[in-house]
């Protein structure tokens, strides 16, 4: 990002935007609610446009990029929601493929790459479950399946723990971990100091902090 802002009607919502994600870097957004964590993560994926300054997405401007060229971005950037939505009707392994589906990837050379997926989130035994009947808990590990089943580059995640309890939360942080140790690139928006501090332990990460519209680096006091 160069000099990015985004604004809504009432002004700036974030400005002066000077950012590099490194490829298999790791790291923590921050920040009070209503800062603009989950903007700034939109931006990351061009779901939204900078309204002043540049974001670049793997080498492609984002204002110039076309709707084509949008799905193959996103092909490559996984993203879990923090209202993480799935189709009811359909059980939790068809959920997860449904990237590969609405792609037109998916065939019967990927079941047992799905299978391998879902055991890997911990899903194994809950594959048949309709959305419906999943925990919190399954249902972020889900998000996270179907976030990484295109083998991103990059994955963002948006308080993925902030409806679970600690131990699920720490499996969740456990499962990126090991996503950051396959080369990946990982941005977790949160506000669980906590968290941060576990991660600390088992990964080299960034802490990035919004305030006042900007993000800086956040020191060593967390």
């Amino acid at each position: 990002m160069q000099d990015a802002a985004y604004g809504y009607g009432s002004g700036p919502l974030l400005s002066g935007l000077k950012l590099d994600l490194p490829r298999g870097s790791f790291h923590f957004l921050t920040g009070p609610s209503g800062a603009g964590k989950t903007t700034f993560l939109k931006l990351c994926y061009a779901e939204l446009l900078p309204t002043a300054g540049r974001v670049t997405l793997l080498g492609k401007e984002a204002a110039g990029i076309g709707r084509d060229a949008v799905a193959d971005l996103r092909a490559r950037i996984g993203v879990v929601h923090q209202d993480c939505q799935f189709l009811d009707h359909l059980p939790t392994d068809e959920n997860i493929a449904l990237p590969l589906t609405v792609t037109g990837r998916a065939g019967p050379g990927h079941a047992r790459d799905i299978a391998e997926l879902v055991a890997w989130v911990g899903l194994s035994s809950r594959a048949r479950a309709l959305p419906p009947e999943l925990s919190g808990g399954e249902r972020q590990r889900a998000a996270l399946a179907r976030a990484v089943i295109m083998d991103p580059d990059v994955i963002l995640a948006d308080e993925p723990t902030g409806n679970v309890d600690w131990d699920m939360s720490l499996r969740l942080l456990q499962l990126l971990v090991e996503l950051n140790r396959m080369g990946k690139t990982v941005l977790i928006a949160t506000h669980d100091l906590a968290l941060i501090r576990a991660a600390k332990s088992q990964v080299q990460a960034r802490v990035l902090r919004i305030k006042d519209g900007r993000v800086d680096v956040a020191g060593a006091d967390l």
